[in-house]
Parts: C-alpha cells; structure tokens; sequence
C-alpha cells in the first residue's frame, strides 16, 4: 500500500447506535457499539507495520474510542476541524424522516437548518488538508462518514458538494495520497473494510 509520497490514511468510526439505526450524528457524542469496539480493535490489524508521522483524530467519542482502540491513542492530537457535520435541526434524524417532512432534500446540497452548510464543512476540511500537506510523512486520521467524504472531495480539488458520490462504511479506512508528484492529489484507495 506504500507511495514514494506522503499519504494520509483514513478511518472512519466504528458503529454506533445512531449509525447503526441512520440517525444523523453530528455533535452527539454517542459511544461505539460492541460490533462498533470490535471492528476499531480490527482497525490495528490492517495498519500493523505502517509508520505515521502524526495521528489526528475528531474529538468525538466515537472517532477518538476507535482510535484508541486500534492502538494510536497515546499518539493521537484531537482536532476540532475533524469533527462530523453539525446537522443542527437534524441532528438524531434519519434521512427517510427528513425526506417526509422535506421531499428532495439533499444533505450535500441544502445542508441542515440550524447546522452547517456543505460550504462549512468544506472549509475546515481545507483547514485540515493545509495541514496535513506541511506534515513531512504519513499521517493517520480519525473521523466520521459525512466530514471524511467532503474531505476527499476537497483533497483531489472537487467542490464540497462532490462528497455525495463517497460513500464510508464504519470502520473503513480509505487511503489519500499523490500520483506523479505533490500536485497531483488523488484517491488510491477507497472504502475499505
């Protein structure tokens, strides 16, 4: 899995009552499941070799309880820009119940009322790329589905919006990296369990 370049891997949490029913979780600070804990200690097997320069994880429960238990906890610096989307009034809402309230509603177009904009998160999504491109090395980030989907919109220069064709599975880890040189951003691996 290894590039001459630097690249970012990337882990989505594990399950979650609320992602396990498809509630929006945004700020909810919710525990995994136990499926959720196992397939977070999972997560250390398939990283058992790598080397990381850093480790970022979101400050919620759920992302930073899978970093730990896959084994980089102790290494692991929280960062507020890695936190899931604030879904506002829909937050703890599933889509099918949006959908009957607002038929055609679209989180990555229309985001939530009283939350954030696909515009807002794509903004602190370049706020982590920035930093993660001065990072001499590999890197390992922890986070939720909705922020990690804008984030690799935005890594390979799509519009924010472009997160809507990425789907995340939880415990998934999905690999960022360069093609040619460092001004070629691209996706080597996507989605993986």
């Amino acid at each position: 899995m290894s590039s001459a370049f630097p690249e970012i891997y990337v882990v989505r949490h594990g399950e979650t009552e609320w992602s396990a029913s498809g509630k929006h979780t945004g700020r909810t600070d919710i525990p995994l499941t136990a499926k959720g804990e196992e397939a977070a200690r999972g997560v250390a097997d398939r990283l058992e070799g790598l080397t990381f320069q850093a480790v970022w994880s979101s400050p919620s429960q759920r992302a930073f309880d899978t970093c730990r238990l896959a084994g980089f906890g102790e290494r692991a610096v929280k960062k507020a820009d890695l936190q899931e989307w604030d879904y506002g009034a829909y937050e703890g809402v599933t889509t099918k119940e949006i959908l009957s309230r607002r038929p055609g509603w679209q989180l990555f177009r229309d985001g939530c009322p009283d939350g954030e904009t696909v515009a807002d998160v794509g903004a602190r999504a370049d706020a982590i790329i920035a930093g993660l491109r001065a990072v001499a090395g590999n890197v390992l980030v922890f986070s939720s589905s909705h922020f990690l989907r804008v984030f690799a919109a935005r890594w390979v220069a799509l519009p924010p919006e472009g997160g809507e064709h990425f789907v995340l599975d939880t415990a998934s880890l999905s690999i960022l990296g360069y093609e040619h040189d460092l001004t070629e951003p691209v996706i080597r691996r996507w989605n993986q369990k």
